[in-house]
């Protein structure tokens, strides 16, 4: 036993996902990083990273965290917010002005919608808390989300940052700002905020600030030549349950120039990068002997910042985010926060605080418990299975003190 986590019980951890899902044909490969009290307990790589050239997953492997980049472009911001560059309730249009005017849907289709002035100026912690009113256009079933699927991806992907900012604030919001929460591109506005208001390029700032004091070598927009062969190819599920290759690593999209830098999605990592980077909010704003963020910032962030305490299920109009499952998630800046166990239905601790990625990668961090965990695969579609949930289950399961 280590760290009071029983390391018989760790074990069952693979066997699991061994069994249910590399062996089924599921998931290509896993890796499962935990560590308790500041001490890695359990650190296991499965399956392999590329199937069709039968390569292994390692522990220094790269992967597309995607939404997990949210939760360090929220750090980023707020590291400014601590230098008193700006406040939570500034409109996002004092520093972007292009929002200024941005109207609220009523009815109709692009280019023909009908709308109506904002209640009240959209602010950076609506950005924060997802309550901005901005969609990612994942649906087909609102004109809003149509309209954002009619920017072409790969003219998007060319913009910089000013550029695809005034793009997006041409299209309406789906609510007015603070009065429903949606997932939305809204962190990818946040790291705009980051470069406007620190007067360096976003992923400057990161690399200044973050990536480099933490020695996150890994962490980047892009992959190089030399980093090639430890870089994850990236699958979908088929409808028989199997797998199919969508991007390999070599004819990757991140290995192009980048224009458009992700605050929402765009970071590639490795678990012991992002171990680095949860252990600054694990320790309450320090780590490597550096403090980032007070301890003050750190428990604000991670409160529940909807109205009335209430959570995401209760505060967002449509599904998925609607689902009874999410009575026991509130969300903060950043991130989700735990409210109850029971409500979410499943082990786990009040004031947890986690996010996800695309491609199925999972983070949590448990200040009760002083548990971070770290889940890494590349299959496209979070939610396809139930990893989560199973993982966290093992995890407590394994809690012996």
């Amino acid at each position: 036993m280590t760290a009071g986590m029983s390391s018989e019980r760790l074990q069952r951890i693979d066997q699991h996902f061994q069994e249910k899902y590399i062996d089924a044909g599921k998931l290509p490969g896993v890796l499962t990083l935990v560590a308790r009290r500041g001490e890695i307990v359990h650190f296991s790589t499965l399956g392999k990273i590329d199937i069709e050239q039968n390569k292994p997953t390692e522990k220094d492997t790269i992967y597309r965290i995607y939404s997990m980049t949210k939760a360090i472009t929220s750090v980023a911001l707020m590291m400014l917010y601590e230098e008193g560059r700006f406040q939570l309730g500034d409109p996002v249009h004092q520093y972007l002005p292009e929002w200024k005017n941005t109207a609220v849907w009523v009815s109709g289709d692009s280019p023909n919608f009908t709308t109506r002035p904002q209640d009240r100026p959209m602010t950076i912690r609506d950005l924060l808390t997802h309550q901005s009113g901005l969609s990612y256009g994942f649906s087909d079933d609102h004109a809003v989300d149509r309209a954002y699927q009619q920017v072409d991806r790969e003219e998007m992907m060319a913009m910089h940052l000013p550029e695809w900012s005034k793009k997006a604030s041409e299209i309406p919001l789906l609510f007015s700002p603070g009065t429903a929460w949606e997932y939305s591109v809204a962190t990818d506005l946040c790291g705009y905020l980051v470069q406007v208001i620190s007067g360096q390029n976003f992923d400057d700032f990161l690399s200044e600030r973050i990536f480099e004091p933490l020695g996150m070598g890994d962490t980047s927009f892009g992959i190089s030549d030399e980093k090639i062969d430890r870089f994850a190819s990236l699958y979908v599920p088929t409808l028989e349950g199997g797998l199919k290759l969508q991007e390999s690593a070599e004819d990757s999209y991140y290995r192009k120039p980048i224009n458009w830098i992700s605050g929402g999605g765009g970071l590639l990592s490795t678990a012991m990068d992002y171990y680095r980077f949860l252990q600054v909010l694990a320790n309450r704003g320090v780590a490597e002997g550096c403090r980032y963020l007070s301890r003050k910032t750190i428990d604000m962030m991670t409160a529940n910042h909807l109205p009335d305490g209430i959570s995401v299920a209760e505060h967002a109009n449509r599904e998925p985010w609607n689902d009874p499952k999410r009575l026991g998630e509130g969300f903060g800046l950043g991130f989700a926060v735990t409210l109850s166990p029971e409500k979410a239905q499943i082990v786990g601790s009040q004031g947890q605080y986690s996010w996800r990625g695309a491609a199925s990668t999972e983070f949590w961090i448990d200040p009760k418990e002083e548990l971070v965990v770290i889940f890494m695969t590349q299959l496209m579609g979070s939610g396809t299975y139930p990893l989560r949930q199973e993982l966290q289950v093992l995890v407590n399961a394994a809690i012996d003190d």
